[in-house]
């Protein structure tokens, strides 16, 4: 969506930014630390994976980059990002792509390192045997080819049985979210998730406690608004929906990323990065939330 949104932010600028309230739900704010880095292409990051201690991170961007690097914490909030590598976004033959073909969005890696990329301008999901290999192609699920072109797969997830799931940003159901999953060379839909209020689905991550995460987005025409929310998927079905974060406008940026883990002290945190969409006005953020141990349910 990244026309549209270019276009009402520069609207955006000229009658000022809003920033009103505190969140709402039950995580707890920790940090939001800005990034910076002297590169032509810095910027868009639109998925993010941590390393199981959250000291590791590898993000792409949306113009086909893929980097490592390292977060360091003092207190418990980021202090320092630091890039150790980057590398382009490969295509099937090793080549470096197109623009509209290197669309990257979601980000998801099983634990023996293989990764997998989603791209929004060309609908699909490609695996990559480790990080700057050429792509191995995955076979698209016939809807793909029917999804908006500015409005497909952003949000990506593994679980622990090496299964893939996806959804587009913006389905053509007003009221779900169709869920695709592949498993075993094939794709299939196990389940819708219902809609909130319009934000759109655009991050993803089954967490240590194998539930599903869903980092959710809305642009209010000032700022946005970031949503998560999380699910228990048992088989084909889908349950416990519980509501644990929903920002005021403009009180980050454009969050695409979602990353979950355990520290050291055994609490669940929300890792986010955003997306500037190579916007002088806004700014690469990585933001960090912790779940307290008990959370009620909000539906299902």
């Amino acid at each position: 969506m990244r026309k549209r949104l270019a276009i009402a932010l520069s609207a955006a600028l000229l009658l000022g930014w809003q920033v009103r309230a505190t969140p709402d739900g039950a995580a707890q704010f920790v940090s939001s630390t800005k990034w910076h880095h002297n590169a032509d292409w810095f910027g868009g990051f639109s998925g993010i994976e941590l390393s199981d201690d959250g000291t590791g991170f590898v993000a792409i961007s949306d113009r086909g980059r893929i980097v490592e690097g390292t977060l360091t914490r003092d207190a418990g909030r980021i202090a320092r990002v630091a890039l150790t590598k980057d590398s382009p976004i490969y295509g099937l033959q090793g080549e470096v792509q197109s623009r509209h073909q290197r669309d990257t969005e979601g980000l998801a890696i099983r634990k023996d390192g293989r990764l997998y990329v989603s791209f929004e301008g060309a609908h699909r999901v490609w695996a990559y045997m480790q990080f700057g290999a050429q792509a191995a192609g995955i076979e698209r699920h016939e809807d793909f080819k029917r999804m908006r072109n500015n409005g497909s797969l952003e949000a990506l997830a593994v679980d622990d049985r090496n299964r893939l799931y996806t959804m587009p940003e913006d389905p053509k159901d007003k009221d779900v979210i169709p869920v695709y999953r592949y498993d075993r060379g094939t794709w299939s839909v196990p389940f819708h998730l219902p809609r909130r209020e319009g934000y759109l689905p655009v991050g993803a991550d089954f967490g240590p406690d194998g539930k599903l995460y869903l980092l959710e987005r809305d642009f209010r025409g000032f700022g946005f608004r970031t949503q998560v929310r999380r699910f228990d998927i048992s088989g084909d079905t889908v349950t416990g929906e519980v509501m644990l974060l929903r920002t005021a406008t403009g009180r980050h940026d454009n969050l695409e990323g979602l990353a979950v883990w355990q520290d050291a002290a055994g609490q669940l945190r929300l890792t986010m990065i955003s997306d500037d969409n190579f916007l002088f006005y806004q700014r690469t953020e990585i933001v960090e939330y912790v779940l307290p141990a008990k959370l009620d349910q909000v539906g299902s």
